[in-house]
């Protein structure tokens, strides 16, 4: 059984950015929260929104930070250290440029990949944590990054990555029963 004791979602707090690309992360969380019948609260001691859902009979905690993408790690870090939980069991929920919007993928622990958000999540909670990496697309060029993903998706990009993050919530309960590489075959490949 993998040990699953908290999901964060990456994204920014204001409503303007709440159907962006970058947000993609607390979109999952969201999702997990609807499935599972948890209910966000803000707590000003972790600068984060959380709740906790039961999941196969387990507590997982789930948080969206509220100090903006670049600056993520603080509040993921106060919430494993409140609630003692270990960095390796977290599964951090990011957006991915590096990914077609019809691809996601689990990872376990590697670099940041240029993502500021990880980037900061790593410098506070070390790199060992199991990541979902949710393909946002790519705008074609580097400079276009920013504007890309600070904006809404095409209609096309959004079912996309909505139809990820449903296949993802899926194979959660098999992710805590039978660990990462079961999770991993199952969401990696397509029927």
């Amino acid at each position: 059984m993998t040990q699953l004791s908290i999901i964060a979602g990456l994204g920014n707090p204001e409503d303007k950015y709440e159907r962006t690309l970058h947000n993609a992360g607390f979109w999952f969380v969201d999702a997990v929260a609807r499935k599972y019948g948890g209910q966000f609260r803000y707590e000003k001691k972790f600068d984060a929104e959380i709740c906790k859902v039961g999941i196969d009979g387990a507590d997982v905690w789930l948080a969206k930070p509220q100090s903006y993408m670049n600056h993520s790690g603080q509040p993921v870090r106060a919430v494993i250290d409140y609630y003692r939980l270990n960095p390796r069991h977290m599964l951090v929920a990011h957006d991915e440029i590096d990914l077609p919007p019809d691809i996601i993928r689990f990872k376990q622990g590697g670099g940041h990949g240029g993502h500021n958000g990880i980037r900061d999540v790593m410098a506070h909670c070390g790199k060992d944590f199991m990541r979902l990496r949710i393909g946002v697309g790519h705008p074609g060029e580097k400079d276009k990054v920013t504007g890309y993903v600070l904006k809404r998706g095409s209609s096309d990009v959004e079912a996309a990555v909505g139809k990820n993050i449903d296949a993802a919530l899926d194979v959660i309960p098999l992710l805590m029963d039978d660990g990462l590489n079961a999770a991993m075959k199952k969401l990696h490949t397509k029927d």
